[in-house]
């Protein structure tokens, strides 16, 4: 059972600031104070927004900047509640942890690693007083459980801010034992540190994986209970995840892992001194093909990532010995795997053995390795009927299974708990519904769909309080238990409501199936909302894949307002309003007709 969700949502708003001073913290760090109207309540063409807030010492802001200099062609739409991305070629947005905030001085501090060589820390070294700077958010603040004995803060430079804000604010009164990797002695920093906190630096250059690991392990576990918390170069704190998780076998609700960074890798010598002439990169002249992808999916559901990860040096012998796979089968997969730096021999011609490249130690992150084997992995693979699937007028899943991707996930509690856990982000999402007026009076409301846990989520951030039910044909309850706060208030078994909500519901039925869905709301409720996905998202670099991913999934494109109408007046509905909510999704209320 996963672990109840521990943030608290904020209302996402556009707000502007401007540089009051710059003040150097270390020769490697520089912080930029910034103040406001925006941070107090405002309005803006008309909308009310409510004032800054940002409690949590890991919150983050995203700074948006333009590779062009028009940073007000970037800005996205602001809605009455919540943001909405739209598309901007020259848009650049950065997360920043703000380091220090003061609502009575009407002041916001950020920092900037100085010796950066990214947009926002160009604009923090040309930054002065006067110099204007939009954000969003933060979207989120870490709820820490609340009896914890000891508290372990991990990072490099880029997480030093959080850290200094930690300990500064001390959310828990509790012993904090701190490692900082920097690359300079420069970088270290006074920290507010009390009786029984302890603290180590670690000199090593940025994303040094191996000492960054090297260094955790070498911690002291304190008895009682603990929580790790650690932020640094986004590579270099897989091995630490894994060590974490699979050797301290610490609980995901007693464990915060985030990368600050993305470390570069080097351009190829060619893209080089193109760049130097002034050149621009070729494109690639053919389709990429797909074989890297299927043979990664391989190297997954064999095991081969994982047994080079625990033991680096095997040969293609051993490993192939320990995974069991007989016959030449390793090592027609390796050259494939060693092209793309997945597995690589460390050194072929002496014996040095099978060790992770690059690409392989991102997939020690569970997340990464679900774009392989994981239910999106199984929708890409329907692909490959896509042909067939429009030629007969139905889904690429059909066509590749026998059956509907509902059908699929109603009989696989799995599968659809895959389905909760990419719904856990529609929580940000929702400060534009549960503002909605319609909740006035509501005593019940029915819940369905895989976005179920979110929206209960979001009803208990906003204040409001219903007799929650929820009702999911086919999938136990228990799928959605462990996400949703209080489960034991809940009725699991469905029935009459005052108003019923649907999120995500839509994603993975056909029509046919989110007719009978909406008919069967009819029979419970004269006032439902549909929260789906309306268009794709402007921030997503995969947004032009997403028609064709919904319709691989249920034989339908995106579905706008127009065609949910049509699918409502199918089942007795009719259409009252759209709400927006940003990212591309919407909330369609709809009345019994």
């Amino acid at each position: 059972m996963a672990a109840q969700r521990a943030y608290t949502t904020h209302p996402l708003v556009l707000r502007r600031v401007s540089v009051r001073r710059v003040e150097e913290v270390t020769p490697r760090m520089r912080r930029v104070v910034l103040g406001g109207e925006d941070l107090a309540a405002f309005t803006r063409d008309g909308i009310g927004h409510p004032g800054f807030a940002a409690p949590g010492f890991d919150d983050h802001i995203k700074l948006i900047l333009a590779a062009d200099g028009d940073v007000r062609a970037a800005l996205p739409a602001q809605l009455p509640h919540g943001i909405e991305w739209t598309p901007a070629e020259h848009r650049l947005t950065r997360d920043y942890t703000p380091r220090r905030v003061d609502l009575d001085a009407g002041e916001l501090h950020l920092d900037f690693v100085v010796h950066g060589e990214g947009p926002a820390e160009s604009w923090a070294a040309a930054a002065r007083e006067g110099d204007e700077l939009w954000f969003v958010g933060p979207k989120s603040s870490l709820r820490l459980p609340e009896r914890l004995d000891w508290i372990q803060l991990v990072g490099d430079e880029t997480a030093l801010p959080a850290i200094g804000r930690f300990l500064d604010e001390r959310p828990l009164d509790i012993p904090a034992h701190v490692l900082v990797t920097v690359s300079d002695d420069a970088a270290r920093q006074d920290l507010a540190l009390r009786d029984g906190d302890t603290v180590s630096w670690v000199l090593t250059e940025p994303g040094d994986a191996a000492a960054l690991e090297s260094a955790v392990r070498a911690l002291p576990v304190p008895p009682g209970e603990g929580y790790v918390w650690a932020a640094a170069e986004s590579r270099a704190l897989l091995p630490v995840r894994r060590y974490l998780q699979r050797e301290r076998k610490l609980p995901k609700d007693r464990v915060n892992i985030t990368g600050y960074w993305h470390r570069e890798e080097p351009a190829a010598p060619e893209t080089e001194a193109a760049a130097e002439a002034g050149a621009a990169p070729t494109a690639p002249a053919k389709i990429p093909s797909p074989l890297p992808w299927l043979a990664t999916r391989a190297a997954l559901q064999l095991g081969v990532v994982d047994a080079v990860a625990d033991t680096p040096g095997l040969s293609a012998d051993a490993l192939a010995a320990r995974l069991g796979v007989p016959g030449p089968g390793i090592s027609v997969l390796l050259p494939l795997l060693s092209a793309y730096d997945v597995v690589v021999d460390a050194d072929p011609d002496g014996g040095g053995g099978l060790r992770l490249g690059t690409a392989g130690e991102e997939l020690l992150d569970d997340h990464e390795r679900e774009e392989y084997t994981g239910h999106e992995a199984d929708v890409l693979l329907a692909l490959a009927h896509l042909a067939p699937a429009l030629r007969s007028a139905t889904s690429p899943w059909r066509a590749a299974s026998g059956a509907t991707l509902y059908d699929t996930v109603a009989d696989d509690a799995e599968r659809y708990g895959e389905l909760v856990e990419e719904c856990e982000q529609l929580v940000f999402l929702l400060t534009g519904l549960t503002a909605d007026p319609l909740w006035e009076g509501v005593g019940t409301c029915l819940l369905t769909g895989p976005g179920s846990a979110s929206m209960a989520a979001a009803l208990d951030d906003a204040g409001r309080r219903p007799r929650l039910r929820i009702a999911e044909e086919g999938v136990p309850a228990e799928v959605l238990r462990g996400h949703v706060p209080a489960p034991d208030r809940i009725d699991w078994t469905g029935g009459p409501a005052d108003v019923a909500v649907a999120a995500k519901a839509l994603a993975y039925r056909t029509d046919e199936e989110a007719v009978r869905l909406l008919a069967r709301l009819a029979g419970w409720t004269g006032t439902a909302v549909l929260v789906e996905a309306s268009r794709p998202d402007g921030l997503s670099p995969h947004a032009a894949e997403a028609a064709l991913h919904a319709f691989t999934a249920t034989g339908s494109p995106l579905r706008d307002s127009a065609a949910i109408a049509v699918l409502a007046e199918r089942s007795g509905w009719r259409v009252e309003r759209a709400v927006a909510l940003g990212w591309g999704a919407e909330a369609t209320v709809l009345r019994r007709a």
